[in-house]
């Protein structure tokens, strides 16, 4: 009996994934530990693993498609097997499924399920259930197989559509004319949509106002939001519309800082470690947080959790083949680490975040987060708090300038950093303080060696 693959819950939010890409073909040999496929979660892009010796049998998801927890989206066939009639049989099945249906309610429910698996599906695994599932407006209903993925791939609900079939039962032209009502509706509510814009331009004179529907009759074309693009915009709008933010920005001088680094990324050369200014900045800003508690916080409703461990998420941008976006690595008690550890690490983050995907455990328990886009020659912008943390540092580029020092207009490098913070947890004084803190870290790099 073959053995199942299903797309496995890989972060503790995730509903759904996208197979990015199938590293096997049907056929294929595959062993224990194999990584078959690259899925991307609600967070990022990550291997999945083969845990059986033997051949994929079958792929029922192909690449690129976004499907349930628990679907089933592969078969490997063990030793002894025939692949070509494994692959038959799940293609006369109707392919990807979800890997179990819910319990009947009622033992006549039971036995007719029963019935069905028996006749059609003699393992269960292959899309042949007769049933859709129990809802609480009413008894299950008779779904035909073939009607059931119609429905699933274009996002029916088998419930609204009148089955035609023998005793009651939907099958596929009743799902068939169900998109055609929908297209007919939606072409409809178009050409309405069309005429309110064409109204609305004649109204006022040709000039489009905000939110006006004249922008859906333009030309242009649809990209739809990976699984990891609709995460990002679900946390930044639940983070801007429940967090108060406000924002703090400070200049710091750089040159002495990026002077040590010569220094010390000549000593180091032959090692093979070359700090990067953004390790200097990770280890100042974790050193001001043990002195400045509440920037190790997060709020909880009616108190303020202050955390005991010092852990510094730095946002790493992914590459298109990965899905694109944002992820944030995680470096834990950075307070306690040296340059060279946090270099590593963050090197490690990296680097692994582009090629294989960071773990959920790479990616948790951040209580502050660096966004640094000096590297690009952004010289000033602001971030948006990722959630429980109470504040995020924005880092622009190092930027040589004329500054005043002694009461004379020399050329000095200076890096402006903005906070943005959570009023609920630091006030105005609190983020100057920080600031004045973080500020002598970096322009007295050498508190950072000891």
């Amino acid at each position: 009996m073959p053995i199942e693959i299903t797309m496995p819950r890989l972060s503790d939010t995730m509903e759904a994934g996208t197979v990015i890409k199938w590293n096997v073909k049907e056929g294929d040999a595959v062993k224990s530990g194999s990584v078959v496929a690259d899925i991307e979660t609600d967070k990022a892009t990550m291997e999945m693993q083969c845990f059986d010796d033997g051949r994929m049998a079958a792929i029922l998801v192909e690449a690129g498609k976004q499907v349930k927890v628990g679907t089933l989206i592969a078969l490997v066939a063990l030793e002894g097997e025939d692949i070509a009639s494994v692959k038959d049989s799940v293609k006369a099945n109707g392919g990807a499924k979800p890997a179990s249906a819910p319990a009947a309610k009622s033992a006549t429910a039971t036995a007719a399920s029963s019935t069905t698996t028996a006749v059609n599906q003699p393992d269960n695994r292959y899309g042949m259930e007769e049933f859709s599932p129990a809802s609480e407006d009413g008894p299950r209903m008779r779904v035909s197989p073939v009607a059931r993925r119609i429905a699933e791939e274009h996002g029916i609900d088998v419930r609204s559509v009148r089955g035609t079939g023998p005793a009651g039962r939907v099958i596929k032209r009743d799902v068939e004319q169900a998109l055609e009502n929908r297209a007919s509706a939606g072409a409809t509510a178009k050409s309405s949509t069309i005429t309110t814009s064409h109204a609305l331009a004649v109204s006022t004179g040709g000039v489009q106002t905000p939110g006006s529907p004249l922008s859906l009759s333009l030309p242009g074309r649809d990209v739809a939001l990976s699984g990891m693009r609709q995460t990002i915009a679900r946390r930044l709008v639940e983070s801007k519309t429940s967090i108060p933010h406000y924002q703090v920005t400070m200049k710091f001088d750089m040159d002495r800082l990026l002077e040590m680094r010569t220094t010390f990324n000549g000593k180091l050369a032959s090692s093979g470690v070359k700090l990067s200014v953004n390790d200097f900045l990770i280890r100042a800003c974790a050193l001001a947080m043990a002195e400045h508690p509440y920037f190790n916080a997060s709020f909880a409703g009616d108190h303020v959790r202050i955390h005991e461990v010092v852990n510094i998420g730095i946002a790493i941008s992914l590459p298109a083949e990965k899905g694109g976006g944002l992820v944030v690595g995680v470096i834990r008690d950075a307070d306690h680490k040296s340059l060279r550890q946090i270099s590593l690490e963050a090197k490690a983050l990296g680097e692994k975040a582009r090629t294989k995907g960071l773990s959920v455990q790479d990616m948790s328990d951040a209580t502050f987060t660096i966004s640094n886009l000096g590297m690009f020659g952004v010289e000033h912008f602001t971030a948006i708090i990722n959630p429980p943390n109470s504040a995020i540092l924005a880092c622009g580029a190092a930027v040589a300038q004329p500054v005043v020092r002694n009461g004379a207009l020399v050329v000095g490098t200076q890096m402006q950093a903005t906070l943005s913070l959570d009023h609920r947890v630091i006030d105005g004084a609190m983020a100057a303080q920080y600031l004045a803190s973080l500020k002598e870290f970096i322009e007295e790099p050498e508190t950072l060696v000891v």
